[in-house]
Parts: C-alpha cells; structure tokens; sequence
C-alpha cells in the first residue's frame, strides 16, 4: 500500500517528526541528497536520490538507500551527475522512490546541504503524486555554517559553502561530487563533525525557520 493511502484522510503529509524542542542529541536524522536535471522543481525532474540515517550521533550505513528514477531525460545534466538516459531504465518509477524516502523519513529530521534543493524538489513531487505537501522538520549543513562563518565576521563567498569545502575545514575527507548517496553520506558525517563543535542544544536552533 503506498504511504499516499495511509494519509489520504489528512491535508497534509504528516511524517512524525520530531517536536522542535527536542534535545538535538535525541534527534533521528535522514540525510538526503537529490541529484536533478536543474534547480527549478515545477521545470527539471529528480534524477537520482541518495539517503542514510543518523541515530545516536552515528551514521547508520546500514540503511543507506539509492535509487534512480527512470523516465527521464536527463539532457545536459548528464555532465554533471554523469547519468545517462539508458542508467536511469535500471531504475524505479518516481512515486516508488519518493514513497521509500517519506517512509525512510517518518519519525526523522531532515538533513542536507543546502537544504531548499532537496525539500522543494521533494515537496513538488508529493503534491504532484499525492495532492499533499510534507510537513517536516529540515536542518541545513550549508546554513548551519554560514551562520557560523558570519558570526566569526568572517563573509562566505558562494564557493567558501561548497560541500566539499566545508568539510575540509572541518578535517574531513575530500570525496568525489555528485552522486546522490556520497553526498548524503558526506552532509551526514559533516553534520556530526559540525555538532562536535556546538554545545548541547535543541532542533529548534539548528534550524532558523528550515520546516515545511
């Protein structure tokens, strides 16, 4: 039964996520990466989607998730994420994938770099497959440091909050751009090494108005 069912009766896709207030040390996280054909949801398509969790202040490789979605074109994007039309055919119909992300991400909070990309892409195609937009709590890698770097009165150019740029500040590894589950596995150990750095706090101030 898709996910679509079980909240047909609500006008809003619910996903349990965590109250705000909660002990950011409790929180569940699903880091997700989205590889698309463009930035403009209602005109490009989702190509790829990677996925890992966050529980106990680990990455939980062990559910890790990749999916393709099959059916698109990827046109000149392919130089980017170098997918190709004929690797998206192994893939999954779209609503297959986005319901195996909202169901890997009940009871979670959101996580990625550079967040809009990933919740306005993922709220456009719950509305599209379900008639309904997710509610969901988001944390934002690429916001969390620039606030960081701007407190410091240090001003980010765009490139200073490239993913791989932050973490080699922050002593991580540099890993290869563009695939959907390396980047999401890169954002989820960045969040952690990030949150090494920053007193016991809670949801609501790593966040700064990042629901939807």
């Amino acid at each position: 039964m898709a996910l679509f069912d079980f909240f047909s009766s609500r006008r809003t896709l619910e996903l349990d996520s965590p109250d705000p207030n909660t002990p950011i040390e409790d929180v569940e996280f699903l880091a997700v990466d989205m590889e698309t054909t463009g930035l403009k949801p209602k005109q490009h398509q989702i190509v790829s989607i990677g996925w890992v969790p966050i529980k106990n202040n680990r990455v939980q490789l062990s559910g890790a998730q990749y999916v393709l979605i099959k059916g698109v074109d990827v046109g000149e994007s392919a130089t980017i994420h170098h997918l190709r039309d004929s690797d998206l055919e192994k893939g999954m119909e779209l609503e297959e994938g986005i319901d195996k992300l909202t169901a890997d991400l009940r009871g979670k909070a959101m996580l990625a770099h550079f967040a809009p990309i990933e919740t306005s892409f993922y709220s456009h195609a719950c509305k599209k497959l379900w008639g309904k937009e997710p509610h969901l709590e988001v944390v934002d890698t690429f916001a969390l440091e620039r606030r960081h770097m701007e407190r410091m009165s240090t001003y980010p150019r765009g490139e200073d909050l490239r993913l791989s740029r932050v973490r080699a500040r922050y002593g991580l590894p540099n890993y290869p751009s563009h695939n959907a589950l390396t980047d999401a596995i890169a954002c989820a150990e960045l969040y952690l090494a990030m949150a090494a750095h920053r007193p016991p706090t809670k949801l609501k101030d790593m966040q700064k108005n990042l629901q939807i």
